[in-house]
């Protein structure tokens, strides 16, 4: 556990960034100290709403501030490992959004930096950290359904972006999968590999289809059946041109289960539900207390695991094998992005 209060410096300031202020203002162990932007005056903006100490007008600018412990990288995703590695370098601690990268290749290297300047890394899934996902792990682990057989989750919306928006944009890393198809991606890999009694699972096979925009160049629309270890079949849809009702089933043997509220639990309340469902039997609503917001509990588990470096709710090998499995979800669609054409 840590023993002194974390400073913490926020690179970029778009919606999750003020998030993140948001909650690291209700924090016991941390508290923002730096804010960094591409212009003084975004970053003059950004501190005077959260009142933080520090405003920089650079990315290089916080890195090199000695009063910044931990650096929460929120740009939009293209840019997340140059930023990860350059933070390494600096020998801050690094909370970066998901994804990490923009494929296995980047991702290896931002663990690598990582690895090599001896700080923590953690991939930003939030909802990993929330007392629903960790009960939803009891759960499974009791045999509560059986022998896991199938996993359904989606994560998807629509809207009208204006052009350039970097969610339809193939120069800016856009479409479904990277964007939030990551999320259902690491819930299946989660658990299958609770089912087989690993941290998480890889899929022996990926298959998919999906709707590439024309114009756009990304997966407006995508759906994704993966094999996991175990006969476990995981189908995994994804969207940023449809409106999807981004929920996770879960089917065993002995019964079946349902999150309403995967990837933001308690979001409006204080506690959450997971529903069981047995055959022959009422169902059962499961209320899982939430005193915290997700990202609340994101940055408490910064704080608890810094000095090992890594976070059990995402390990450096449950990123990388995220990143791959994305890679192939993306490679069976056709979706490519300047990033993979770089040599590693």
């Amino acid at each position: 556990m840590t023993t002194k209060t974390l400073r913490w410096g926020i690179i970029s300031t778009g919606i999750i960034a003020h998030t993140l202020a948001r909650a690291l203002a209700k924090s016991p162990t941390g508290r923002l100290t730096a804010v960094a932007s591409r212009t003084a005056q975004g970053a003059a903006r950004f501190a005077s709403e959260f009142g933080v100490p520090r405003a920089h007008g650079s990315y290089e600018a916080l890195l090199a501030d000695p009063e910044v412990d931990v650096v929460y990288i929120a740009t939009p995703h293209p840019s997340h490992a140059h930023w990860a590695v350059q933070a390494a370098r600096a020998k801050k601690h690094i909370l970066c959004e998901k994804p990490l990268a923009m494929n296995l290749a980047e991702v290896s290297a931002v663990v690598q930096a990582a690895r090599e300047n001896d700080v923590f890394l953690m991939e930003a899934f939030m909802y990993r950290c929330h007392p629903q996902t960790v009960h939803l792990q009891t759960l499974l682990r009791s045999g509560a359904l059986g022998k896991i057989k199938a996993i359904s989750a989606s994560f998807g919306f629509d809207g009208v972006f204006p052009a350039g928006s970097r969610l339809i944009t193939n120069e800016l890393g856009g479409g479904g999968i990277l964007d939030v198809g990551c999320y259902p991606v690491s819930m299946a890999r989660l658990v299958a590999g609770l089912a087989i009694g690993e941290a998480f699972s890889e899929p022996l096979e990926v298959q998919a289809l999906g709707h590439v925009g024309e114009h756009s160049q990304v997966d407006e629309y995508s759906v994704a059946i993966f094999k996991f270890p175990g006969e476990i079949l995981a189908s995994l849809s994804t969207s940023v041109q449809l409106w999807q009702d981004n929920v996770v089933r879960i089917f065993g043997s002995e019964g079946r289960l349902l999150l309403r509220e995967p990837w933001h639990p308690a979001k409006d309340a204080d506690f959450s539900e997971i529903l069981l469902e047995r055959p022959g039997r009422e169902p059962e609503p499961v209320r899982v207390p939430a005193g915290d917001s997700a990202y609340g509990y994101e940055i408490e588990a910064v704080a608890a695991q810094i000095a090992q470096r890594q976070a059990q709710q995402m390990t450096w090998d449950d990123s990388l094998g995220n990143a791959q499995a994305l890679d192939r979800w993306r490679r069976a669609i056709g979706v490519t992005f300047a990033a993979d054409r770089v040599e590693s």
